[in-house]
């Protein structure tokens, strides 16, 4: 087996010539981004996303009254100072999970988690408190949403403010500044998601948070220079 194909086997197969050729240089091989597709086409290998389908943010936007606190600041020098959460839906053979996450947009760590049967409140509370217990926010830290009723229920608003955090919901005329959450969700469908079809919540679930753990200590990500949320940061340092 090549250098190439070990590379793209470690990286779950998700890779295309853009990553796995800052994958190389970052292990001291000198190549061009050309000529990894070149040997990619010649291997027959390719990303496991190359075809799945094309993602169009803009046909996902939220609007809310509550304020887009994000669209007043410029974007985050560092950690605990901008999260934003949301939600997504994971088929079962037993039925739909929901998943909530909590991103810290600075490195796009993804700083708390939560799955639930039931769509509720409880549900983003709950990835807000694993945040709050990992991670230390800054004073009047921006916590971004959308305009669901679960970041709009009473109990999650209270959560906000008694973390001496700063509530920010999308609203009609604003960029998507949740994207950067929709980007993980994207990623995580297409790269492993997708590829599985979970038995019950606990192979879902088991499945989710190694890629999570993936996603914050080895996926190199395009927005981050191509370095993986936690090496980011450190660079950062």
């Amino acid at each position: 087996m090549t250098v190439l194909e070990e590379l793209h086997q470690g990286f779950r197969r998700a890779y295309g010539a853009p990553r796995l050729h800052q994958a190389l240089r970052q292990k001291g091989y000198a190549c061009s981004v050309r000529r990894v597709r070149r040997l990619m086409r010649q291997l027959g290998i390719k990303a496991c996303t190359t075809g799945l389908y094309t993602w169009t943010p803009g046909k996902f936007e939220f609007y809310s009254s509550a304020g887009n606190q994000l669209s007043k600041t410029e974007e985050a020098k560092e950690a605990g100072v901008q999260w934003a959460g949301d939600f997504t839906y994971i088929r079962t053979q037993v039925g739909w999970l929901y998943h909530a996450v909590v991103l810290d947009l600075y490195n796009r760590r993804v700083v708390g988690w939560s799955f639930s049967r039931k769509r509720n409140a409880e549900l983003t509370k709950s990835a807000l408190k694993m945040a709050l217990q990992r991670y230390q926010p800054k004073e009047g830290c921006i916590c971004h949403s959308d305009q669901g009723i679960e970041y709009a229920a009473h109990e999650y608003r209270q959560l906000v403010e008694s973390a001496g955090m700063t509530r920010s919901m999308s609203r009609k005329g604003n960029p998507l500044d949740n994207a950067k959450v929709g980007s993980f969700f994207h990623s995580m469908k297409s790269e492993m998601v997708h590829h599985h079809m979970f038995e019950n919540e606990i192979d879902a679930v088991a499945n989710i948070i190694e890629y999570i753990n993936f996603y914050n200590r080895e996926r190199l990500h395009s927005g981050l220079g191509y370095q993986s949320p936690d090496n980011y940061e450190k660079l950062c340092a």
